[in-house]
């Protein structure tokens, strides 16, 4: 077999020409086993930023970084398999409500997650806020407990599509982050190492969104839909807003806490809609309902009897961690100090800069800048108002949850610009922007 050399592959690509899945596979694996120098992977990748890559050539990248170290073998677990991926938010808790919804009605939801870098801990963080929880399982471990209880959450195996690892580490410092080529391969081939048959995409768009408007965030929706199906699973994606927090709790205990209070039945609101219409399209997809609409009314029944809160106190159970916060959320930490930010005058909520309430939360020790930091699972902002309501001056807009280390007067500076205040009532933004099948 002849030798693929870097040069050659770069200088095809830097003149727009399309790669094939052979120097696809080369350029992998010259990532994976360091064999291409750093500078080299960063000339590529930015040639790939600047001339894009088509369909057949995302596809290739996707599957050669799936393939490249371990994959997750589903087969021995009886029916459908399922998983869902966010884009990122604030306030975007529904994998803890959606994964043990479904589950109660029959899916298995296997769930690899990550830790969060930014605005507040990742999927991970938030479970490690409930006393005993493990999320660092082995596979064997991850797979008896999704046949047992039917849905597990946990961290990705460190060999689980490594050159992924080393490519955003260097999108991060070439500035091609968003790149949708390299988005698209980064999501995809991770999903598709966690070896899930159905997998449901929720695609954010806002302020508060790594895409920042519906077109571009259509775009990746389509591009990941389309690469995703292409590759024999079935994929769906849901565009859904980010102009506001999802949910009204922002940190990772809190998150925790409100995912209970929906799960429990008493909290409604934006991050039960989406969490809902999510959810009842991984069971559509499943072939567990018939409809979306079906699949909504029985993760609405699951709810009402008790069924999904029910299934989260098993999977914590089965996860080492309390299942008494399920009945109790005082189990779980709290931060001693509150501080309230009041309304500057009278008005309705015009608009809530998101971005500003996650960094607001990061400064008071919720997320991490890096993989290193600590997370305080305790603190974050509770927010009391959302875009459209009316305010008097003095009344709350929202309390920060503050611990010992957290920067309360940054987060103030930070929170009293994220609402604007309005003397006309603001529509609320649109919450399901689009739907991609």
């Amino acid at each position: 077999m002849t030798e693929i050399r870097p040069n050659e592959v770069l200088r095809k690509k830097r003149f727009g020409g399309e790669l094939n899945e052979a120097e696809i596979r080369a350029f992998v694996r010259g990532v994976t086993e360091g064999t291409w120098a750093d500078y080299q992977i960063s000339a590529l990748l930015m040639a790939i930023c600047i001339q894009g890559m088509s369909d057949r050539e995302t596809l290739a990248l996707t599957l050669a970084m799936a393939k490249s170290g371990d994959t997750l073998d589903l087969k021995d677990i009886p029916g459908v398999k399922a998983d869902k991926h966010s884009t990122g938010g604030v306030g975007d808790t529904t994998s803890l409500i959606l994964v043990p919804l479904t589950a109660a009605c029959g899916l298995k939801v296997a769930k690899m997650s990550g830790r969060g870098l930014g605005f507040t801990g990742g999927t991970l963080d938030k479970l490690e806020s409930i006393p005993g929880m493990n999320v660092n399982l082995s596979v064997e471990e991850f797979k008896r407990i999704v046949c047992r209880v039917g849905c597990a959450i946990a961290g990705q195996t460190a060999e689980l599509a490594p050159a992924d690892k080393v490519l955003y580490a260097l999108r991060d410092v070439t500035e091609t982050v968003d790149c949708l080529p390299l988005v698209v391969s980064s999501i995809l081939s991770k999903k598709l190492a966690a070896g899930c048959d159905v997998v449901v995409l929720d695609v954010k768009t806002g302020s508060g969104a790594i895409m920042d408007t519906p077109e571009k965030s259509r775009k990746l929706a389509e591009d990941m839909v389309r690469i995703g199906n292409l590759s024999g699973r079935r994929f769906s994606a849901l565009i859904t807003d980010m102009d506001q927090p999802l949910g009204m709790y922002i940190g990772n205990a809190l998150e925790v806490e409100e995912a209970i209070d929906v799960l429990a039945g008493r909290t409604a609101g934006p991050l039960r809609d989406v969490s809902l219409t999510l959810g009842a399209h991984m069971l559509r997809n499943a072939g567990i309902a018939p409809s979306v609409a079906a699949g909504k009314t029985m993760l609405e029944e699951k709810i009402a009897s008790g069924a999904g809160l029910a299934k989260f106190a098993e999977m914590i159970e089965a996860q080492g961690g309390d299942p008494r916060v399920c009945e109790d959320t005082g189990l779980l930490p709290k931060a001693p100090r509150r501080v309230d930010l009041p309304a500057p005058d009278d008005g309705y909520i015009s608009a809530i800069r998101t971005a500003d309430v996650g960094n607001a939360a990061r400064l008071l020790g919720a997320g991490r800048l890096r993989k290193e930091d600590a997370v305080d699972p305790a603190v974050g902002v509770v927010m009391r108002r959302r875009v459209g309501e009316y305010v008097r001056r003095g009344e709350a807009l929202l309390t920060l949850h503050a611990g010992p280390r957290s920067d309360v007067t940054g987060a103030l500076n930070l929170l009293g610009r994220a609402v604007s205040l309005s003397r006309e009532k603001t529509a609320a933004p649109e919450l399901i922007h689009a739907v991609v099948e």
